[in-house]
């Protein structure tokens, strides 16, 4: 009976454990106007500064998407951890505290900026599905005012399962267990057109475009429903490594984002093919 119940216990534990694991890591329109008035709430603003200040989701702070390149113009390095802390700090933001980022609508700022999020560390990130078009159209709460916090005492680290590099990208080409998607379009993969002075894709890697994870109802855009996403990653088991890339880690951030939510170990390569594609020295595939 003892042995029973041991069981029981251990299989309830792990649907529990698959539940956390797909936990959603969207929140809606409709709950994030509720929660509004919780003060251990941070919202982010991903857009521009200029676009803040001409109309905000009430409440929420400025964190400019570029804040998080060290030189969006050469590659997509991420801001180093200086640079990073600093900003982390002024907007109030410590490691464990409940972040909502959005952006206009397109998703893909936001979810560059969550992955950011996620390799410096915070544990508690969402993306406000539909973005901030969709907020101002349903006449919800704005503001036109910068909102005010309490600095925070953040001190920068960096989760390197999160984070792909030239040399982890390497050694997955290698890894059996490993599997790199390219989130570029499909005539990048297959080099007829080029970011980087080489044409073509990073060996062994498939192809999963970054417009793939997003569905378009209406003029509004949102991540695809999770059993759409399931589909689209059914061929790639969860007991593999995922690195994802694209031009400069920025569009591949939404593939990320879904992977994330289906509950795969993934981690973006931030110099992606700009990097890659300008090393002689790496071999490339057509």
């Amino acid at each position: 009976m003892k042995n029973i119940i041991i069981a029981s216990c251990f299989i309830v534990f792990c649907l529990l454990s698959q539940i956390v694991v797909s936990e959603s890591l969207r929140i809606s329109p409709e709950q994030l106007k509720q929660q509004l008035a919780d003060k251990n709430l941070v919202i982010l603003d991903a857009r521009s500064s200029k676009d803040y200040l001409a109309g905000h989701i009430e409440g929420a702070l400025s964190f400019p998407v570029n804040l998080t390149y060290k030189n969006k113009k050469i590659n997509g390095k991420i801001s180093q951890p200086a640079a990073m802390q600093k900003h982390f700090r002024s907007n109030g933001i410590s490691k464990d505290s409940q972040v909502v980022v959005y952006d206009n609508g397109d998703i893909v700022d936001a979810a560059r900026l969550f992955w950011v999020l996620e390799v410096y560390d915070l544990k508690h990130v969402k993306i406000l599905d539909h973005g901030y078009d969709d907020w101002l159209n349903k006449d919800y709460p704005i503001s036109f005012k910068q909102t005010k916090t309490i600095p925070s005492q953040y001190i920068a680290s960096l989760n390197h399962m999160r984070l792909a590099s030239k040399f982890t990208t390497q050694l997955a080409t290698r890894n059996a267990n490993q599997i790199i998607i390219d989130a570029r379009n499909l005539s990048a993969y297959i080099g007829e057109t080029s970011s980087a002075k080489r044409f073509g894709h990073i060996p062994s890697a498939i192809h999963i475009a970054a417009s793939d994870n997003l569905a378009i109802t209406e003029g509004v855009t949102s991540l695809k429903p999770l059993d759409e996403l399931k589909q689209l990653y059914q061929s790639i088991s969860k007991d593999k490594k995922v690195v994802i890339y694209c031009a400069i880690g920025r569009v591949s951030s939404t593939n990320y984002l879904a992977l994330r939510e289906l509950g795969y170990d993934v981690s973006n390569y931030d110099a992606s093919w700009n990097e890659w594609g300008n090393d002689e020295k790496l071999p490339i595939e057509k």
